[in-house]
């Protein structure tokens, strides 16, 4: 069989190029790390997550669940890294960040028909390819993108959450619990409301790292810097990453004014990550404003927020609905480039893609799920989004088809529309003879 080549060793590339393999392909999956380095990854391993540990709700009737459902249903490369690397964090799935790239890293080296590269690639490969360099694509790669693709380009920043040593936190303050006790699988240091105003004025004031137009700068909605949610109004920050709903302070056995959660990096529980508490503020201005939150006083910090530039195609201008090249067929692209948003996401995309290059390789026709699907509204929104104000999109039920008849309370809603999705993309798996459906799969 003709072989393919996948550029960018992330989670959509790794997806594509196991998605190719399984095809019977064989496949040249091209990586820059080590031999060029990135503003965010730390390490050569393929797969490494450079924001949060956690891909979200496992729920189906939650948007994220659903797409994770049907990411199983497309055996997911990821999602099997994932259950190896898991960590206790409730009802959403979150990893230990250095075992889940160990674990997908050995998924993608050991399979015999994957052969991979370690070299910058500073142009589009000849023949067939699927483009998965994420938003932190070299220059010249982008360059020649952009000349394959017209002026399609557009660029973001993108924000990355410190991480607290567990020693080093004061435990008389900071309390175990989930929302609405649910496991307690989350710090929360609990702020009153003189506590939140001082911080809040800490963090308004606090310097930010120059050299960018900060004011101008399009930042995905669903992860701004804390600073810049605190400028948008006193009680942002206390409805969005600080918000109480669902905890009681022990000490006082009330709802505290706001909250600050840490969510684990590592199995052991040494490591946690503040929670939405992404950020531009220069590093001697975190330690200032972040000790100010209780129970993080003495904080150690294992790592610093930091930002970093984040780069997507303009989806519904420069793609085709199955996000390929209009200029050449065996073209395709997938991951956070196109404009998906998350880690999910963009590991979905990377399946689709595969998929989709192996049918044209065999003089097929590229397909899409059904927009009833999570991933089908996905890609129904990328390539019918408005390209004058196109931005970054993630996983939400507002995506999907409406469901007539569908029950008014919410929850049951939700499932209905998970079930009929789950359903539908089963039959879509089985009318174009994609994969076989595990047998047995997680909900």
């Amino acid at each position: 069989m003709e072989a393919a080549t996948v550029v960018g060793g992330g989670l959509a590339g790794c997806e594509a190029a196991l998605a190719l393999a399984r095809a019977g392909r064989e496949v040249a999956l091209i990586e820059m790390r080590p031999v060029r380095g990135t503003p965010a990854h730390q390490t050569d391993a393929l797969g490494e997550l450079v924001c949060t540990n956690s891909f979200k709700s496992e729920l189906p009737r939650t948007a994220h669940g659903q797409l994770k459902r049907e990411m199983r249903c497309l055996a997911s490369a990821l999602l099997t890294a994932a259950d190896e690397s898991r960590v206790p964090a409730g009802s959403a799935l979150a990893v230990d960040r250095h075992l889940f790239a160990s674990a997908l890293t050995r998924m993608v080296e050991s399979h015999p028909g994957i052969e991979v590269a370690r070299e910058e690639a500073t142009a589009i490969p000849e023949g067939p390819v699927v483009v998965a360099t994420g938003p932190l694509t070299s220059d010249a790669l982008a360059d020649d993108i952009a000349g394959e693709l017209g002026d399609g380009g557009l660029a973001f920043y993108d924000a990355i959450a410190p991480i607290v040593h567990s020693d080093s936190l004061d435990h008389g303050v900071v309390f175990a619990a989930g929302r609405y006790g649910q496991e307690a699988d989350y710090l929360n240091c609990p702020l009153d409301e003189s506590r939140y105003d001082a911080f809040l004025a800490a963090v308004r004031v606090a310097d930010t790292y120059d050299g960018h137009d900060w004011d101008s700068v399009p930042y995905f909605e669903g992860c701004l810097p804390i600073e810049v949610m605190a400028e948008r109004g006193h009680d942002t920050l206390r409805f969005g990453p600080m918000k109480p709903v669902g905890l009681q302070d022990p000490r006082t056995g009330r709802r505290p004014h706001a909250v600050v959660q840490l969510r684990r990096e590592d199995r052991a529980g040494q490591m946690w990550n503040l929670v939405g508490f992404q950020t531009r503020l220069r590093t001697g201005e975190q330690r200032r404003v972040f000790s100010m939150i209780p129970g993080l006083e003495n904080a150690e910090f294992l790592r610093w927020g930091s930002i970093h530039r984040n780069t997507y195609l303009n989806f519904p201008r420069c793609l085709t609905a199955v996000g390929s090249s209009r200029r050449r067929e065996d073209l395709f692209f997938a991951g956070q480039l196109t404009g998906v948003e998350g880690y999910t996401e963009s590991a979905a995309s990377g399946i689709l893609a595969g998929i989709n290059l192996d049918r044209v390789m065999k003089g097929g026709e590229p397909v899409v799920p059904p927009s009833v699907t999570m991933l089908g509204g996905l890609y129904r929104y990328l390539r019918e989004a408005d390209p004058d104000s196109f931005q970054p999109m993630n996983s939400n039920w507002g995506l999907v088809d409406p469901m007539p008849g569908a029950p008014r309370k919410k929850a049951l809603r939700r499932e209905a529309l998970a079930d009929r999705a789950d359903r539908r993309l089963r039959g879509w798996i089985a009318e174009h003879d994609l994969l076989p459906v595990p047998v047995e799969s997680r909900p």
